[in-house]
């Protein structure tokens, strides 16, 4: 009776789940807030500059994203910041021999399907700080600010189950 008991709960709760996912699954992309730094062109050079003003801005974006807890709190943060991403990316841009210059905004765009490691964005209009280096007609760089997926701290992810959890506080009660 325990075992069908146990079961019963598991199914429930993995069922719960997937209607969550699913009934959450069109909204999900207005919860990512992406970055894309454009390269002034794909000429070598202008592609290893892109890494170098990626670096610096990750550096910099890094320590004042590190509390933002929604979308919003991130966003409004990259508002705040635009003039200092475009002058961090200038600094970079200069410092290498580039004549031109950075410019940032925060924009709704159209992207296509893109892989960061185990999350596909799905093609679609996303919310994106834009850094396009001169012309920005080369290839880009592209990360998420939000969930932070590149400006983390410390490097290290947690993965977490909140079926296990779940499943841990019934049966290990008070033995932890």
């Amino acid at each position: 009776m325990k075992k069908a008991c146990i079961l019963l709960l598991a199914v429930a709760i993995i069922t719960l789940s997937a209607v969550e996912f699913i009934g959450n699954n069109f909204s999900v992309r207005t919860e990512y807030l992406r970055i894309h730094i454009r390269a002034n062109s794909n000429d070598e050079a202008d592609q290893e500059v892109k890494y170098a003003v990626k670096d610096e801005i990750v550096s910099f974006l890094t320590p004042l994203l590190s509390d933002c807890d929604t979308k919003e709190k991130a966003e409004s943060v990259l508002k705040e910041n635009l003039k200092n991403v475009e002058s961090v990316a200038s600094a970079v841009l200069k410092k290498n021999g580039k004549t031109y210059k950075a410019s940032a905004k925060i924009k709704n765009e159209e992207f296509p399907t893109r892989k960061y490691e185990n999350l596909t964005l799905e093609s679609g209009y996303y919310d994106a700080l834009i850094v396009n280096l001169g012309s920005g007609e080369g290839d880009n760089w592209w990360c998420v600010v939000y969930p932070p997926l590149c400006f983390v701290g410390t490097g290290k992810y947690e993965y977490r189950s909140k079926i296990k959890e779940i499943i841990d506080r019934f049966f290990y009660k008070g033995e932890r």
